[in-house]
This record gives structure tokens, sequence and C-alpha cells, in this order.
């Protein structure tokens, strides 16, 4: 793309894990890049020196107006990637209006904001949560979106709202669904840093590194050749790669929003991880066995050909075993940051 195409944008939540390596991949392909984070679970660190950073809520209209008029987005040119949100399924059952307020009510604040603004590009993190148990696989876009739990209802109803918005104003979208994401920047200038992850591969490595005594398998019984949960496992550098080509197709085609999953079209089971992860980190995982979780299907694994036919996107880390091995350094990296 010409220098001259790269409008500024402002990733939400771009001190946190994929808004980060958002950043990142955006950075190094020389868009003009600035961060709205509040912190309440990214990491200041995860933003590299040089890049502006804004500390607050997606909702303040004041700050937003602040950080357009700054970064000249705003009036016809830049866009906006949000991934401001909260993501823990088990929490949004428990407490069901924090992800109504954070997910859905100040996504539809910052909406109305960039309308007001007339920012004319928006892409939105959303999950392959909306599509709930899966009637038939690969899961397509095509398939009935039907969430089982709060967290895929308000990523659902966000992107509808989405679609309205851009029907009635000059604002096109992207809403990516992600399937399961994993592993770190290959420089390791970022990676899974949240607290208290619940992500398989995020979970084995630092169980690997002594940080935790075991790994959960939950549910042995699933109908997979080995009884365990098979899931489609993402790098996210791919991933981010993925925003930046939505970027670029949103600008060429104005006209245009895009509603895509993004995942590689093939799954591994949760035996099959943690062997894996046993071999790149040498280390006998402690495996222990429970019951299956409430609403785990047996299988979850997308058909990215909607996104491959719309954007020219070409995975540079489609093997399981470097996405352990990203996954596994950067927690060591983590650690020493971390002095843990």
């Amino acid at each position: 793309m010409m220098g001259k195409q790269r409008q500024p944008v402002l990733v939400t939540g771009g001190a946190g894990y994929i808004g980060s390596h958002a950043v990142i991949a955006l950075n190094d392909a020389g868009w003009p890049v600035a961060v709205l984070d509040d912190l309440s679970t990214g990491s200041r660190f995860a933003v590299a020196e040089g890049i502006p950073f804004y500390e607050g809520d997606i909702a303040d209209a004041a700050l937003l107006a602040k950080i357009f008029a700054e970064q000249g987005i705003g009036n016809g040119t830049g866009g906006i990637m949000h991934f401001a949100g909260s993501i823990i399924v088990p929490e949004s059952v428990e407490d069901p209006l924090k992800y109504y307020r954070n997910n859905t009510s100040k996504s539809a604040a910052l909406a109305e904001i960039a309308v007001k603004a007339k920012v004319p590009h928006f892409i939105f993190s959303s999950t392959a949560a909306v599509y709930g148990i899966p009637e038939t696989l690969p899961i397509s876009e095509k398939s009935r979106c039907s969430p089982i739990n709060p967290y895929g209802w308000t990523k659902l109803m966000t992107e509808q709202m989405l679609r309205d918005v851009s029907a009635a104003h000059a604002l096109n979208f992207c809403a990516l669904r992600y399937f399961n994401v994993a592993g770190a920047d290959p420089q390791l200038r970022s990676g899974q840093s949240t607290p208290g992850a619940t992500h398989l591969i995020k979970v084995a490595v630092e169980a690997a590194l002594g940080k935790r005594a075991q790994v959960s398998v939950f549910g042995t019984e699933f109908d997979t050749p080995d009884g365990t949960g098979v899931r489609d496992y993402i790098h996210v550098a791919d991933l981010a790669d993925a925003h930046v080509l939505a970027l670029e197709a949103l600008i060429a085609k104005p006209e245009r929003s895009l509603t895509m999953n993004c995942g590689y079209g093939r799954g591994f089971s949760v035996l099959e991880v943690l062997d894996a992860v046993d071999k790149v980190t040498n280390c006998r995982l402690d495996r222990k066995i429970e019951g299956p979780r409430a609403g785990d299907p047996d299988l979850l694994v997308s058909d990215p050909s909607l996104l491959c036919a719309n954007l020219p996107w070409k995975p540079r880390h489609d093997d399981l075993h470097a996405i352990i091995e990203h996954a596994f350094q950067w927690e060591r990296k983590l650690k020493e940051i971390r002095g843990d």
C-alpha cells in the first residue's frame, strides 16, 4: 500500500494480548498508530516506546476527541481497531452485566463517538463464540449464530450494531471472528501477559516453567479421536496481519463491510497440544483429568475461505510447534520482566 494511503489508526485495548500484536503489525508496516487502554488487564510494557499511549476509557467522549485531534483521525480519514473489552467466558456467566457494559454498551458509545467525528473505518475484535454449539463443521460465516454464554452474545450484539450503523452512516467495518488465539510475537516484543489466563497453550507453558502444578483436561469422552476437545489454534502474529489487511480492504472499498472467520481450518485435541508442549519444552506436564465444562463442544474448527478470498492473507506461522515455541519463549521473558 502506498505511504499516502496509510491512515492514522487508534487501537483500543492496544496494551492487551491481541491488541498489542496489532499495534506491532501496524507499526512494522508504517501505519501511524496510537493506543487507548485503561490498563485493567493490559500491560503498559506491551506498547513500545514512541507509540502515543492514552490511558482511559473507550466511552470517554472528551478523551476520544483529544486523541482524534492529536492523531489526525476523523473527518473522513483514519480508523479504529477495537480490541478493548472483557473476554473470560465463565466470568461472563457469573457477572453478565459487566460484559454487557464493557463489551456492548461501551462499544456502542465508541461507535457513536466515531460516527460524530466522521471516522470512516472500524475493525472489530469478535469471536467464534458467536456460533455457540456448531451444527456443521467446519464453521463458516453462514453457520447459525446462537451463543451459549453472555460473552458470545455481547460480541454478536456489537456485530449487529455495527451493521446497522454502517447502513446509516459513512462508516464501514470488518468483524473478525477469532478461533483459539495463541503464541507470541516471534521477536518477543509482546505475548499473552494476562494473569490467570485460561487458554490451554498459555496454561501449559506456565506449567512447563513451574508456575502451575498441573494442567486440567476437561473431559475425555468427546466425539473425537482421543476423546478430548479439538480446537483451531491461530498464531497471534498471523491474526494481527489479518487486521492490517482488513483495514486496507476497508480503505480500498469504502462501500463494503466484512465479517470473517480467523483460523487455519484444522484442529488439534487437548492431548495433542499437551504432547506438543512436552516435546517443545522437554518437560512432561502433569495432566489432571476433570469433568467436561458445560457447553464445551466436541470440535471447533473454522472455515477461513472467506478471509482468504477477500484478503491477500498468507499465514506465516501455521505450525503448532512454532506457536508453542513462541508462547514458551515469551513466558520465559515474562518471568524476567515481572521477576516471578
